[in-house]
């Protein structure tokens, strides 16, 4: 958390306020976050123009005349953005001053989040090196059948490596695959080309549903104005332990796969 409908959802308020606007300072108050905020960053950004605002994957592109910033929210971040300045809590680790009088402030408890600089974002190693968007016409399901052949690993793990796709996190891939009627422990190999277009299908439709609710919020995403997500409450097994299935009311398992935690109902899917 945040994953691909979150920082959509924050991609897409940025980009209505941030293009043509100038930075005229940069304070760092914390730099230790997952990788070190650089003095490399804060000169190019001061006095930079904002040009767009963009997404690869789970990162935030912020393009300016000067070069790129991509930001990762980490488990926890979100980046707000401001009518005025407001006085700078514990976890507000960076502001961005703007030629408005508003202020761009990165928040982040956990401090996992990255800012960095670069001139071109898509050819940083971080994004290069991705596989396509679900939204794409390249995400189809000839495409993922031919990605899972020969791999052995649990769907769902193949569906959260980036290479293969990218933004099918752990709340994501748990509901497409139910929605999917697929088991998340089956071996990737043995799905059929007809299971990986109705996969395919439901991942799209998952995500832009999320999108839609402005994301999910479990504990502390919040768009770019402050409001939460809102796709929770439309969760059918994620984060329901033992409630009852919506579709056959049979009790929803909870087991850990790879290190996350994974729901399904042991009877809608197989």
């Amino acid at each position: 958390m945040p994953e691909l409908p979150e920082v959509e959802t924050c991609k897409r308020g940025l980009a209505q306020h941030l293009p043509g606007l100038c930075v005229t300072s940069v304070t760092v108050r914390q730099p230790k976050l997952r990788y070190p905020v650089t003095a490399e960053l804060r000169k190019q950004l001061l006095d930079s123009r904002f040009t767009h605002v963009s997404r690869r994957a789970k990162y935030l592109l912020l393009h300016t005349d000067k070069g790129d910033v991509i930001v990762h929210l980490g488990m926890s971040g979100s980046v707000h953005l401001l009518s005025h300045k407001q006085k700078f809590g514990p976890h507000d680790h960076l502001d961005i001053a703007l030629d408005d009088g508003r202020l761009l402030r990165y928040t982040d408890p956990r401090r996992f989040g990255a800012w960095l600089w670069c001139e071109t974002a898509l050819e940083h190693p971080l994004l290069s090196r991705l596989g396509p968007e679900p939204f794409s016409a390249e995400f189809n399901a000839a495409y993922l059948f031919a990605r899972l052949q020969n791999r052995r690993v649990a769907i769902k793990v193949a569906l959260m490596n980036s290479t293969i796709v990218v933004g099918v996190g752990n709340i994501y891939a748990s509901e497409a695959l139910f929605r999917a009627a697929i088991l998340p422990l089956r071996a990737a190999h043995s799905l059929s080309l007809q299971e990986c277009e109705t996969l395919v299908s439901t991942i799209k439709e998952v995500l832009q549903q999320a999108i839609h609710a402005g994301g999910t919020t479990l504990k502390d995403f919040v768009d770019s104005s402050g409001k939460p997500g809102y796709f929770q409450q439309k969760l059918l097994v994620y984060g329901r332990k033992e409630a009852p299935c919506t579709h056959c009311q049979t009790p929803i398992t909870a087991v850990m796969l790879s290190g996350r935690s994974t729901f399904y109902c042991a009877h809608c899917q197989e």
